[in-house]
């Protein structure tokens, strides 16, 4: 598949996809979805890929929905947008949140719609100081989809979660690391070149590890305590047979610097 739609690369171990319908602030149509998909299974098929890096191109990171995608004639027939997310939008957020590796999440300028909601599927959000969230869903009448009713209210609290949804406030990026929302907030200037230096690192990592470490925090928001500790122990027994552990554990006692494999 030739990209039109999305930038894609993977370069010492890191996948960069960015988003590059940067006339419409990057807003999702159908062509658009299926090139993320098809990037997305390649970062998943691709044993070099260590980490993937997701932003956007332009002054926006992604507005959402393109409503010209979808126009609806006063007279014309209703559209089933529940189609719509069960085709395209919940495939996507269940992609980034089960890919076995690190997903860093770069925002540059403005995430509305469900292009607030795709970051915090991701693993570390960092966003430029300009950057801002908006759940534009209620402005249109809709209901806050990827994954935003599930994601608000256990990263902000539900008092917060229902402001947000309600309200379709802009948020700055500075209130959206305060509340917890985000990792961290940086210049808009230094925003690639941090995310890049993060990814960078963690694909010198164990990722095998820091993937079982995702699994086990994104299964604890549902788990209860004893079914958290079995988990744990199970992950653990799968980390222990790992030739990342087994480097870890050489390196350490050479005192040298590992050279992990994600295996």
């Amino acid at each position: 598949m030739t990209f039109e739609h999305i930038l894609f690369s993977v370069e010492a171990g890191v996948a960069t996809l960015s988003l590059n319908r940067p006339e419409q602030l990057n807003s999702f149509n159908a062509a658009m979805h299926g090139e993320v998909r098809e990037a997305l299974k390649r970062v998943r098929q691709n044993p070099e890929v260590r980490v993937l890096l997701l932003t956007g191109e332009g002054r926006g990171f992604c507005a959402g929905q393109d409503l010209a995608d979808r126009n609806v004639a006063p007279d014309a027939e209703a559209p089933d947008l529940g189609e719509s997310i069960e085709k395209f939008y919940n495939p996507l957020i269940r992609a980034l949140r089960d890919l076995p590796l690190p997903v860093i999440c770069a925002v540059n300028g403005v995430a509305a719609g469900a292009g607030a909601n795709i970051p915090l599927a991701c693993d570390l959000v960092l966003a430029a100081r300009s950057a801002s969230f908006i759940q534009a869903f209620c402005k249109i009448g809709l209901v806050p989809d990827s994954g935003g009713t599930w994601s608000l209210p256990r990263l902000v609290g539900l008092a917060r979660a229902k402001a947000l949804a309600l309200l379709g406030e802009r948020l700055t990026a500075e209130q959206a690391e305060q509340w917890g929302l985000i990792y961290r907030v940086v210049d808009d200037a230094e925003l690639r070149d941090e995310a890049l230096k993060l990814a960078r690192h963690l694909a010198t990592q164990p990722t095998y590890g820091l993937a079982l470490i995702k699994r086990s925090l994104n299964a604890s928001l549902n788990n209860d305590f004893d079914t958290q500790l079995d988990l744990e122990r199970d992950l653990q027994r799968l980390a222990g047979r790992s030739e990342d552990y087994r480097e870890g554990v050489a390196a350490f006692m050479a005192k040298r610097t590992p050279s992990f494999k994600g295996r």
